[in-house]
C-alpha cells in the first residue's frame, strides 16, 4: 500500500506543478467553474434554510384553521360556528382570530394587520406594534414614531407604535402591524361577532381527518387548512423560486457544459506534447492516464469547495443579497433577517456529483488515446 501512496503523491504533486506553470489557464477555468457550482448552490443553501425557517415557524400554527367561503371567495366567519366545532369530539378549543391586508398609498406597501392572540403582545388603545419592515417602508425617522394610515381620500388614523418588532421574527412580523380587537374592528369597520377565521387546537394529530370530516357536514361551505397542508404549501414555493433561479444561471450552466463538452473532445497541442514528452522518457499509460485524472480532480473539486465555500459565506454571512429578492418573493417590505446555518448533506452531494464528477471524467477518453499512441505521433 505505501508504494501505491508514494506513486499517488509524486501524482500529485507532477500535477500541481502542470497546473502552476499554466496560472492563466488554470485561473480562468477554476473561477468559471466556480462560479457556477457557487450560484447553484447559493439558491440550493438559501431555500433549504428559508424552508427549515418555515418549519420553525408552523409548529406554533394550529392544527387546522377554518375559512368561509362564498362564491369561491374567503369571507367573514360567524362567531355562532365556534361553539358548533368547539362541541365536536376531539377538538380542544377554537379561537376566532382577526387579520387582514392594508394597501399604504404613501409608503406603496402592504401591512398585514392582526389581533394577537398572545395577551401579552395586545397594545394598548390608540397603539400599534409594528414589524421592522413597516418602520423600513415608511422611512421612520425615530423610535416609536407614530404610524399615520388613510384609508380613504380625507381620512386620517393615527397609532401611537409601542414598540417595533425585532429581527429575529422577521420572517413572519415584517410587514405586520398589531392592534387590539376594539381598534382592529373599528380600523375596518368590522361588526362584533364575525371572524376572519377559526383555529382550531385539536388533541389527538392523527384524528385531524375525523374532525375535518365531522366538521364538514356542519359547515358544508368551509374550507379546511391543515398545518401540514400549510407546511407543504411554502416547501413548494421554496422549491419552484429555487428552480427559478437556477434557471436563471442556465447560461452559465450551458458555457459550462459546452466547455466540458469541448474538453472531452480532445486535448490541446501542448497538453498533446506533453504526454509525447512523458512517454517517451518511461511513463506508461496507466501513468499518464492517472496524472489526468489527478489534475481533473484537483481543479472540479477545488472549484467545487471555493463555489460552495463562497456561497455559505454569501447566505449565513451577508443574507444572500445576490439571490433573496427572487427567492423570498417580490415585494416592497423584504423581510431582514438573518438565517441560521444549515447544510443539507444530500444536496451538497447531489451538487457534488453534478460538477465534480462529469469534468472528471470528460478527461477520460481523449487522455485514454493520446497516452496509448505511439510518442512520437503524439508529439506530431
Amino acid at each position: 500500500m505505501t508504494p501505491w501512496i508514494n506513486r499517488q503523491r509524486s501524482l500529485a504533486d507532477y500535477t500541481l506543478a502542470a497546473l502552476g506553470r499554466r496560472k492563466g489557464k488554470t485561473f480562468a477555468l477554476v473561477a468559471v467553474y466556480a462560479l457556477v457550482v457557487f450560484v447553484v448552490a447559493s439558491a440550493m443553501l438559501f431555500a433549504t434554510a428559508l424552508t427549515r425557517e418555515a418549519d420553525l415557524v408552523l409548529a406554533e400554527a394550529p392544527e387546522l384553521t377554518v375559512q368561509h367561503v362564498k362564491m369561491g371567495r374567503h369571507e367573514m366567519i360567524d362567531g355562532a360556528e365556534i361553539t358548533k366545532i368547539a362541541g365536536l369530539r376531539g377538538v380542544s378549543s377554537v379561537e376566532g382570530r382577526l387579520w387582514g391586508y392594508f394597501y399604504d398609498a404613501t409608503s406603496g406597501a402592504n401591512y398585514t394587520f392582526q389581533v394577537p392572540s398572545d395577551p401579552a403582545l395586545v397594545p394598548g388603545p390608540g397603539e400599534a406594534i409594528v414589524g421592522e419592515g413597516v418602520q423600513r417602508a415608511r422611512r421612520a425617522t425615530w423610535e416609536g414614531a407614530p404610524l399615520f394610515l388613510s384609508r380613504f381620500t380625507g381620512d386620517m388614523v393615527k397609532f401611537e407604535v409601542a414598540r417595533t418588532l425585532g429581527a429575529e421574527s422577521a420572517l413572519v412580523s415584517s410587514d405586520l402591524v398589531l392592534l387590539n380587537e376594539a381598534d382592529f374592528r373599528a380600523f375596518f369597520d368590522l361588526p362584533d361577532g364575525v371572524w376572519t377565521d377559526l383555529a382550531v387546537s385539536i388533541r389527538n394529530p392523527r384524528e385531524i381527518d375525523t374532525v375535518i370530516d365531522k366538521a364538514s357536514r356542519l359547515m358544508p361551505d368551509a374550507r379546511f387548512v391543515t398545518r401540514d397542508e400549510i407546511r407543504r404549501t411554502y416547501q413548494k414555493l421554496f422549491s419552484w423560486r429555487e428552480g427559478l433561479m437556477i434557471a436563471l444561471a442556465s447560461a452559465a450552466v450551458l458555457a459550462f457544459a459546452i466547455f466540458a463538452a469541448d474538453k472531452a473532445s480532445g486535448l490541446s497541442a501542448d497538453e498533446a506534447r506533453e504526454i509525447g514528452i512523458l512517454k517517451a522518457i518511461g511513463w506508461d499509460t496507466r501513468d499518464v492516464i492517472s496524472m489526468k485524472l489527478w489534475e481533473g480532480a484537483l481543479v472540479s473539486l477545488g472549484a467545487f469547495l471555493i463555489g460552495t465555500l463562497g456561497a455559505y459565506v454569501h447566505v449565513f454571512g451577508f443574507g444572500a443579497g445576490l439571490i433573496a429578492p427572487v427567492l423570498k418573493g417580490w415585494s416592497v417590505i423584504y423581510p431582514d433577517f438573518r438565517l441560521a446555518p444549515l447544510v443539507d448533506g444530500m444536496q451538497i452531494a447531489t451538487l457534488f456529483l453534478l460538477t465534480v464528477l462529469p469534468y472528471t471524467a470528460a478527461t477520460l477518453v481523449p487522455i485514454w488515446r493520446a497516452a496509448s499512441a505511439d510518442p512520437d505521433q503524439v508529439m506530431r
